[in-house]
């Protein structure tokens, strides 16, 4: 796998397209053995499906006539209703005819009181570490006061993932990895370090239109460089997470490439750290270090902060990047809190967590490992949630049982626990404490057999139905001979959406029923074998899910992250509804549509669904020499856009959009 992360380094030509492309790399994915034997008895047993596959069934049985007799039979009214937007790119973004889609904050605007205004040609760390951050991923919106449904006035808490140094800085252009980063100095590394953590905002709705609250008590920056947390959990004080700054393994400065997350019911937020592995650096061959680093990618030397920083070099600190790779709780309502990692969770590429309240009041937390051939996880609490003790609230995620998943082919899944002593997880098959296993979660989920995915991402429990949507991005890397029935295409480029339901609505229970809700790509390509309700128009399909939203109607949003390979698809990434019951199950259209070289994260509505935030991350980076004969990789000279204000003088910027209907009302109708 060494030899595949050096080939991808060596081809990209920026550092938003290593990110994207190293992003889909299988890290030393599990043996378990595959079942693609069994495959086709799960589509045999369940050969004539409701909604889309029924009425394709039909089809091909009986011909065009009972098709139409079919459709018309299953006619039935969308749950969401707007003027389908086309698909396409171009250097703007567009929303569905009668909203308004503004821009809320970008990159550099100031945060905290007393931050300086942008000023993208003298940066510096102490200036960022007061400004909103660079590439805008999980948005979380909290009413204000805490507790309420406000839907006018708030907190929203923004994580800001990576960075890129060449639409970032001046006069640096691309940079060579080969060369080690020769372009980046300590003072521009520092900057990069203050850009990525998270924003804490007071925002409020008047006179139709959201502003930031200027000056707000709440307003907070959370960044690598300076930001002081805890490690809670099982996995706090061991010995593998001890450092020569932190020789208890208690203590941590900051949080890494922190993806998507979820709100909690006692108003926390939960932030998890994904693609820890580009951080870490070596003076040596990357070839040859540890089998533990190498199960997580570790070095991937993106970035050349080890050149500088000691922390970040595995050769000169053997246990930092233990200390990354988790769930992340910060309580955005004192700004003087302290940032906790929650190892109880599992160390991975964390896409972010969900909960719920189950039945008998413990919290269940949904979360996914982003990368090929990687795990679906949920957490269980040990204790119940009490509405009136926040503060013990807060120490659920702490103790419980953290599973991974099993898919069959009958459409059954089952929760493996991952508990020291149990199973195949004991002393004897190398697995020492409890501590162990939550540092080291991906090799004990292959040792349990747990079923390796196309990059499981957002995972969402929806509350008004009962089910949980498992968003699974893409894996170009699955073989003919690798495909199973959770996974069920060879060289999967454009991703899927499985639909687990709880047995008997308990979240807590270790069994469950899944299938899959769709399959994104063309369906105007047969070999691409996209499957979705066939009333969905040349502009509804879509490619590479990645993170959703559930409304308070029950309705499932999905936004895209196709990568450099929106260039296959023609059309830039954007936000879409997806029917997940009725006549219509499988039905999508597109609602909103990013600028050029941009992902769409983050989607999330007020309680009243009459806002809806998104942030649309790296715009101008992804494959945009490929847009309208742009020759050239974008660089802050010479971007593909300068969305979102399309002036000579400032470079294209990660922004917050929010969404809004024109006179007011729910956003899809």
């Amino acid at each position: 796998m060494s030899h595949e992360i050096k080939q991808l380094m060596a081809k990209a030509s920026n550092k938003a397209e290593a990110y994207e492309l190293s992003e889909n790399i299988p890290i030393n994915p599990s043996t378990t053995a595959t079942m693609g034997d069994v495959i086709n008895q799960r589509y045999a047993r369940r050969s004539v499906l409701r909604g889309a596959l029924a009425v394709s069934a039909i089809g091909a049985i009986a011909g065009p006539a009972a098709l139409l007799s079919a459709r018309q039979a299953q006619a039935a009214t969308p749950r969401v209703s707007f003027s389908e937007i086309e698909h396409g790119a171009d250097g703007t973004h567009h929303v569905a005819e009668g909203y308004n889609a503004d821009i809320l904050i970008r990159w550099g605007d100031p945060v905290v009181p007393g931050a300086p205004d942008f000023d993208p040609y003298n940066q510096t760390s102490w200036a960022q570490e007061q400004q909103f951050g660079y590439n805008n991923d999980y948005l979380g919106y909290l009413p204000l006061p805490m507790g309420s449904d406000n839907s006018d006035h708030g907190l929203l808490f923004v994580n800001h993932e990576y960075t890129n140094e060449e639409l970032m800085f001046p006069g640096l252009g691309k940079q060579d990895r080969k060369a080690n980063f020769a372009g980046m100095t300590q003072e521009l590394i520092d900057i990069e370090m203050s850009a990525h953590g998270g924003s804490v905002l007071e925002i409020k709705k008047q006179t139709g239109k959201w502003k930031v609250v200027k000056g707000s008590s709440y307003a907070r920056r959370i960044t690598t460089r300076t930001t002081k947390m805890v490690l809670s959990g099982p996995a706090a004080g061991d010995d593998a997470m001890k450092t020569a700054a932190d020789p208890t393994g208690r203590h941590v400065t900051g949080m890494l490439n922190n993806c998507a997350g979820g709100t909690t019911p006692w108003g926390t937020v939960l932030t998890g750290e994904e693609n820890i592995r580009g951080y870490f650096w070596t003076d040596g061959d990357k070839k040859k270090v540890a089998a533990h680093y190498k199960r997580y990618g570790i070095p991937g030397k993106w970035y050349a902060w080890g050149k500088y920083h000691d922390r970040f070099n595995i050769d000169k600190e053997a246990n930092e990047s233990n200390r990354f790779g988790y769930i992340v709780e910060i309580d955005p309502h004192d700004p003087n809190s302290v940032p906790i990692k929650r190892t109880a969770l599992g160390r991975f590429a964390h896409e972010g967590a969900n909960v719920i309240i189950n039945a008998d009041g413990r919290v269940v937390a949904y979360t996914g490992d982003d990368a090929r051939f990687e795990y679906l996880y949920k957490f269980v609490s040990a204790s119940s949630y009490d509405p009136k003790d926040r503060a013990g609230n807060m120490r659920l995620l702490d103790e419980g049982t953290l599973y991974v998943a099993r898919f069959d082919a009958d459409g059954s899944l089952t929760w493996l626990p991952l508990v020291h002593g149990q199973g195949k997880l004991t002393t004897a098959n190398g697995f020492v404490s409890q501590a162990d296993i939550c540092i080291r979660t991906r090799q004990a989920a292959d040792r349990v057999g747990a079923t390796p995915m196309d990059r499981p991402e957002d995972v969402e429990p929806n509350p008004k139905n009962g089910k949980v949507y498992v968003m699974l991005t893409n894996n170009s890397k699955r073989k003919a001979d690798q495909v199973d029935a959770a996974n069920p295409r060879a060289k999967n480029n454009f991703g899927h959406i499985v639909e687990i339901t709880p047995d008997g609505g308990n979240h807590a229970s270790t069994s469950a029923k899944w299938e899959i809700l769709l399959k994104a790509g063309d369906p105007s390509v047969a070999e691409v074998g996209a499957m979705y309700h066939p009333d969905t128009s040349s502009n509804g399909w879509f490619a590479s899910p990645d993170n959703c939203a559930i409304d308070g109607q029950g309705r499932l949003w999905v936004s895209t992250d196709q990568g450099k390979s929106w260039g296959k698809t023609k059309t830039a990434d954007g936000l879409y509804a997806v029917e997940t019951d009725g006549a219509l199950r499988g039905y999508s259209r597109m609602f909103f549509r990013t600028p050029v070289g941009a992902e769409l994260c983050g989607p999330v509505f007020t309680p009243d669904d009459q806002s809806l935030f998104l942030a649309v991350q790296h715009p101008a980076a992804d494959g945009t020499k490929d847009y309208k004969g742009f020759e050239r990789n974008s660089t802050f000279e010479d971007p593909a856009t300068r969305w979102p204000d399309f002036d000579d003088k400032m470079p294209v910027r990660p922004s917050v959009v929010v969404v809004t209907k024109k006179g007011g009302g729910l956003i899809g109708g």
